[in-house]
């Protein structure tokens, strides 16, 4: 059953309004109550501020906040919500609710509601204490279940593991094994490959682009292993121009070592060198032979002094 009460004043044209759910209730049980304000845009309206009860013996649960709403006409409709509920078994007359707007007051019509007891109570029979607290009956299958559950969690952390050490012991077997030659010392490689093209002498046979070729290669593998400049993968002139701060700054040189000298020969040989790939240039013997020098020289005066003792050492203990 729906209950709902409006007033209305024609001059100011305010339209309050309240209606209820339900107007019978269980002991306990909630309904709401709809309180609804119509006026014109121009009118201000106070609407009444609510506590914890709606009056003595319901209680207010919840309510919502003010919704306004602009209507098709140009008015203003208002709309709020309260959730009331009461634990008295009794008829309750819902006193008007008032709302303000400038110097005059508007009020809803009461409304009804009937809170009804669902059970009967021998007032007869005589007080009696609480009863005392009973202890829950164990639940086996509960207690086994969860222990299930965590030896099966444990499996699966367990198998994880496993599978992820697995993996990477056969990610490393199957990785492709290191290079002799990267674990000796750069310049002991370099030198090993200058004296073999020099055996070699392939430029004697008219090889000069395959011997150029060759000998500004073991220059280039050299210059990445030992300055970290990726020489093999930058033409001559990106290789010389990282190569230049680090020669004539003497960046781990030995204190004799002439940068500036060294690299202006450096620059010299792969510049003759590009000259022989790419323009096809007839070399002279002893620029051939002058370019072995300078490989020889390069490597030399650049190796690291310290690989050479630690090296020397180990060869007079064994």
């Amino acid at each position: 059953m729906r209950e709902k009460c409006t007033m209305f004043n024609l001059l100011l044209a305010i339209v309050v309004s309240a209606s209820i759910d339900s107007t019978t209730l269980m002991l306990g049980d909630q309904t709401d109550l709809h309180l609804q304000v119509t006026h014109e845009a121009s009118e201000q309206v106070q609407m009444p501020v609510f506590g914890e009860q709606l009056q003595d013996g319901i209680e207010i649960v919840d309510k919502t906040i003010v919704d306004t709403l602009k209507l098709s006409d140009g008015r203003v409709q208002l709309n709020q919500y309260l959730t009331l509920t009461s634990f008295k078994d009794s008829l309750f007359s819902i006193e008007p609710i008032a709302v303000v707007s400038g110097e005059d007051t508007f009020r809803t019509e009461a409304l009804a509601l009937n809170i009804v007891q669902p059970f009967e109570v021998d007032t007869t029979l005589a007080i009696t204490d609480i009863k005392d607290i009973e202890k829950a009956p164990i639940w086996w299958w509960g207690f086994i279940r969860s222990v299930l559950l965590g030896l099966l969690l444990i499996a699966l952390v367990g198998g994880g593991i496993w599978l992820w050490q697995w993996y990477e012991k056969k990610r490393k077997n199957t990785e492709e094994p290191i290079d002799p030659e990267l674990l000796r010392p750069a310049d002991e490689v370099a030198l090993e490959k200058l004296d073999a093209i020099k055996e070699a002498k392939i430029w004697k046979d008219g090889k000069v682009k395959e011997y150029q070729t060759d000998l500004t290669d073991v220059v280039r593998e050299y210059i990445g292993r030992r300055f970290e400049v990726h020489s093999t993968e930058k033409t001559s002139d990106e290789t010389l121009r990282e190569m230049k701060d680090i020669l004539v700054k003497g960046e781990g040189l030995e204190p004799n070592v002439d940068g500036k000298a060294l690299f202006a020969k450096l620059s010299k040989m792969l510049q003759l060198a590009d000259l022989v790939k790419f323009a096809k240039w007839h070399t002279t013997p002893d620029e051939n032979e002058q370019a072995l020098t300078t490989a020889y020289e390069f490597v030399q005066e650049t190796r690291i002094v310290e690989e050479l003792k630690v090296d020397s050492l180990e060869k007079s203990e064994s």
